[in-house]
């Protein structure tokens, strides 16, 4: 019987001790992970939270990337005009090089069929005004001429989203799908940004 009870409080003991252990192991990692997670989370956060908690054209994730790609949002803290000019800087970009792209698919094209040339021309001119516009819009944003920036960028939009549907409506398939969707929604977040700059 002395056995009995001894082995019992052995095996009590044991298993108090394992708890313990348990306890102390899985309190000590996971405190770890959550400041390390907490130092990792980037400045751009809050304002991404900000314009695309609720946004139809973008969400949270997407408005981290995109202000994530370019080095200046490191600094830009909370200074919601200096990310819409990055945002109108990065749809800058975007417009040239999807407008080199057309020209590109335009050139390969031998014979090809009509509806996806006739597509491919009209996209062709819609970015050929972005690309003219947006040294213009950027400058509006930096100017503070907000008015001005804001019917630019949505010019952008709106000429992304023409072109995307062009395809659709002739039934072929769009080759710059990515590339309307990522200045469609470059645009809307550079309006966004700049709506949220006077605060």
């Amino acid at each position: 019987m002395k056995m009995a009870t001894a082995a019992a409080a052995t095996s009590s003991y044991s298993s108090a001790s394992a708890i313990l252990l348990y306890a102390i192991f899985f309190a000590g990692t996971h405190a770890e992970p959550t400041e390390v997670a907490t130092s990792e989370v980037p400045s751009i956060l809050p304002v991404c939270k900000t314009v695309g908690g609720g946004s139809t054209f973008f969400d949270v994730q997407y408005c981290l990337e995109a202000l994530g790609s370019d080095g200046r949002s490191a600094n830009a803290g909370m200074n919601y005009r200096t990310y819409s000019s990055i945002a109108a800087d990065l749809l800058a970009a975007n417009a040239t090089s999807t407008a080199t792209k057309i020209g590109g698919l335009l050139r390969g094209r031998d014979g090809g069929d009509e509806a996806t040339t006739r597509c491919l021309r009209s996209c062709q001119a819609l970015y050929g005004g972005v690309v003219r516009r947006q040294p213009g819009c950027a400058a509006a944003v930096r100017g503070r001429k907000d008015g001005e920036a804001t019917r630019c960028l949505e010019e952008a939009a709106s000429a992304a989203k023409e072109c995307e549907e062009g395809f659709g409506k002739s039934k072929v398939a769009s080759p710059v799908t990515m590339e309307n969707d990522d200045a469609f929604k470059l645009a809307k977040l550079a309006v966004a940004l700049l709506s949220m700059a006077h605060y």
